[in-house]
């Protein structure tokens, strides 16, 4: 492979953000929504696990994860058929985001099924999509965050209209909408 400072470049700055994915460091890349979805979905792996520190290291995941992907795009590193399946990823997120609101805002019309289908099909685009672009370690980041939010005993605790959660999926469905009312998703 030739050398092209363009790739050393990127790939420098892909190790200061993995090194540097703190909530302070991450403002420029991630909105105030966003962060408070984040901080949400923080609380809710938290309590659910009993483990701080493990929920700590998800929501760190899916930043990394994030910023990653949001530096490919910014340096134009996706191919033509790669786009593509961004575009695809975007419909299910979007598709996804609908569903967990529509799902919140009816009580007991919640099923797991559908949302772990959505979140596992989300995970596979997004895999795809990164797959010659970021390290196995990233794409083991990628699994981890998705099969902790697609466990469906979580799902069912979150989606609980009397259950301990009710005030974080509140909180996460209302940024949820305002991402789908502004075009971020």
């Amino acid at each position: 492979m030739e050398f092209s400072s363009k790739d050393m470049a990127l790939r420098a700055q892909k190790k200061i953000l993995s090194k540097m994915a703190t909530k302070a460091s991450v403002q420029m890349f991630i909105d105030d929504t966003t962060s408070e979805i984040l901080d949400e979905l923080y609380h809710v792996s938290r309590d659910f696990s009993g483990n701080k520190s493990e929920a700590q290291k998800v929501i760190k995941d899916l930043i990394k994860i994030a910023v990653k992907i949001g530096l490919l795009f910014r340096n134009n590193r996706f191919s033509t058929e790669e786009l593509g399946v961004a575009t695809d990823f975007k419909k299910k997120l979007h598709m996804g985001a609908m569903t967990a609101i529509s799902f919140y805002e009816v009580d007991f019309t919640f099923d797991k099924e559908v949302m772990e289908e959505i979140l596992n099909s989300s995970r596979d685009l997004l895999l795809k999509l990164v797959n010659t672009h970021l390290t196995p370690k990233s794409h083991g980041r990628i699994n981890h965050v998705f099969n902790h939010y697609s466990n469906p005993d979580l799902l069912a605790k979150l989606y609980n209209p009397s259950g301990p959660f009710r005030p974080n999926l509140t909180k996460i469905c209302k940024g949820l909408n305002k991402l789908v009312e502004d075009g971020t998703i």
